[in-house]
């Protein structure tokens, strides 16, 4: 018998449909009742859509970053990776992109030449995790990872937990955060129970991306982030219908945010800075 203590549902935010030209688009966080759960900044739900054979696909070209991590979920299609710090991969569906910012970067994530060929569904989550001032100026890095590089855990019966980063019941995942982020996917088949530990003092991040599930006996909503209390041990699912979530857990930083489109500072003379050097071209190019 479990003895963990399921934290409870405080709100549910809903995900503002925001399309970005026509690429469907959900945001959730920030949100009109959340600017952030901190360490998390910001979540974008692109699709699920099709697209059509010679379509233009994805229409984020280089743009630069700094301050900040993002995570991006492939969970139907293809996205290509490409940044000043030479990197590049294109990563399928199930995989992800783990990029850290820090001092600076510039990337694009576009549509592979196949998908622009061919279409087909898309539906792409992507989650930005704020750095502590002492590795807002870390150096860039990324990883991407395939589907089959992502160790696949079944806690209970009915349920698949995808590890991407942290620890869980003797497994590791393959990225080793700067921050000992936990971060997975979840899928629970109808009917499938679990609960899930969560350190003392952890913020949750959870998001229901699509299905019919109940979070410590509330009945939660497709499309919407899940804020829980802080007064438990461990998340309690219960599925009536086959659902997907995206599942993590992390320190709270506890220092100002200060955002500025694609930079996250904890001051405004820091965002000054990071205009500058990012014009002066200090973050790289990328053709």
């Amino acid at each position: 018998m479990s003895t963990l203590v399921p934290r409870g549902v405080v709100v549910q935010h809903p995900a503002i449909r925001d399309d970005i030209g026509d690429l469907t688009t959900r945001r959730p966080l920030p949100g009109p009742r959340l600017l952030q759960l901190d360490p998390f900044l910001f979540l974008n739900h692109h699709g699920p859509q099709v697209y059509p054979a010679h379509n233009r696909g994805l229409p984020f070209g280089p743009h630069p970053h700094r301050g900040f991590e993002t995570v991006t979920f492939i969970l139907e299609g293809s996205l290509a990776h490409a940044d000043s710090a030479d990197h590049q991969s294109v990563i399928h569906a199930g995989g992800v992109q783990w990029m850290t910012a820090g001092s600076g970067i510039v990337h694009a994530e576009i549509s592979p030449p196949e998908f622009l060929r061919d279409g087909g569904p898309l539906e792409i989550l992507q989650l930005w995790i704020n750095l502590p001032a002492r590795l807002k100026m870390s150096e860039p890095r990324y990883t991407g990872l395939q589907r089959e590089s992502i160790p696949t855990i079944a806690p209970a019966t009915g349920v698949e937990l995808n590890l991407i980063a942290g620890e869980f019941e003797g497994h590791c995942g393959p990225i080793e955060s700067l921050t000992e982020v936990f971060m997975s996917t979840l899928t629970l088949a109808a009917g499938a129970e679990v609960e899930l530990p969560v350190p003392a003092g952890r913020q949750i991040f959870l998001y229901v991306v699509d299905g019919e599930v109940a979070v410590a006996g509330s009945v939660v909503k497709p499309q919407h982030l899940i804020e829980l209390d802080d007064a438990g041990d461990g998340v309690a699912l219960a599925a009536s219908g086959r659902t997907r979530l995206l599942f993590g857990h992390a320190d709270p930083i506890d220092e100002p945010v200060i955002s500025h489109g694609p930079f996250v500072m904890n001051t405004r003379e820091e965002i000054v800075a990071a205009i500058d050097d990012y014009q002066a071209g200090r973050f790289g190019g990328l053709a």
